[in-house]
């Protein structure tokens, strides 16, 4: 079942790259949905553009190659259109935290059911190391002729601002971990969005920077919003600091298809449904 799981397209991705972590996370995941019953095709994979969207290719499950930043449109539509499924979106960090941020933060806000993994190496990796909003101040990359002076975007703190419902962040070089978030994440009824901290083998390398700052909190309470709000913090991601892992936010909350009228008018029944819309156009 895992070699159906991986596909025989020629992988691409740099030695050392964090995004082969991820890869057997979700295909660990798949396979534990599918021992619980749930089948495959009720699993889809929505990808962005960059490194992280190769991910598309390598694994054998339903999945939709999108525009730059604009993954959790379509995922949204997805949701929408079918709530059974069960979406999850591989985005990169200057995919969905530059172009695709409001994006991001409405499906946050409405609390769309899908679980979105941001694959964070604080870098555009597939088109040369460029700056994105994670980049660390200081950084000099390819579209910056000098160090650079801005500061840093704290991914985690704009989630919680937008009321998303499940906010966590993970390690590549921490696989299990990584693993229990994906499926927790997924698990989760609502929006739940996992900012995956990995290198750029070619462009980021920051190993021992995460090797030694990350760690697991031992009492913090994750259905404490102020606690969380604390929490993250500790790393504003625009210099060092102790980099705390696992769920940091976690609360019940009506899902956005919930009380729609799609919903409310029997999302199977089309012809029902386009009547009912017609009908109420009159």
């Amino acid at each position: 079942m895992t070699q159906q799981l991986i596909t025989d397209a020629q992988n691409t991705w740099c030695p050392g790259c964090g995004n082969f972590a991820i890869q057997h996370a979700i295909k660990d995941v798949i396979l534990r949905l599918e021992s619980e019953g749930i089948p495959r095709e009720m699993i889809v994979l929505v990808a962005g553009i960059g490194c992280h969207a190769k991910m598309a290719d390598y694994l054998n499950i339903n999945s939709l190659y999108t525009l730059h930043g604009r993954a959790v449109s379509f995922a949204t539509g997805i949701c929408m259109t079918n709530p059974d499924l069960h979406v999850i979106c591989c985005l990169g960090d200057g995919d969905t935290y530059a172009e695709g941020i409001a994006h991001l933060l409405f499906a946050a806000k409405r609390n769309v059911n899908m679980t979105v993994l941001v694959h964070n190496n604080r870098v555009y990796g597939l088109t040369g190391g460029q700056v994105t909003p994670t980049s660390p101040t200081g950084y000099h990359g390819k579209s910056n002729p000098y160090e650079s002076t801005e500061i840093s975007f704290n991914p985690l703190s704009l989630l919680l601002s937008a009321g998303c419902s499940f906010v966590a962040r993970g390690y590549t070089q921490r696989q299990k971990e990584l693993t229990e978030l994906i499926y927790a994440g997924i698990k989760h009824s609502g929006f739940s969005c996992i900012d995956i901290l990995q290198i750029c083998a070619t462009f980021m390398n920051k190993t021992k920077e995460y090797d030694e700052q990350t760690y697991i909190p031992d009492d913090h309470d994750p259905e404490d919003f102020d606690a969380a709000c604390r929490l993250v913090r500790e790393y504003p991601y625009t210099t060092s600091g102790k980099i705390a892992l696992g769920v940091v936010y976690r609360e019940k909350r009506e899902v956005f298809h919930v009380g729609t009228p799609y919903k409310q008018q029997e999302y199977s029944n089309t012809e029902l449904f386009v009547r009912r819309f017609i009908d109420g156009r009159r």
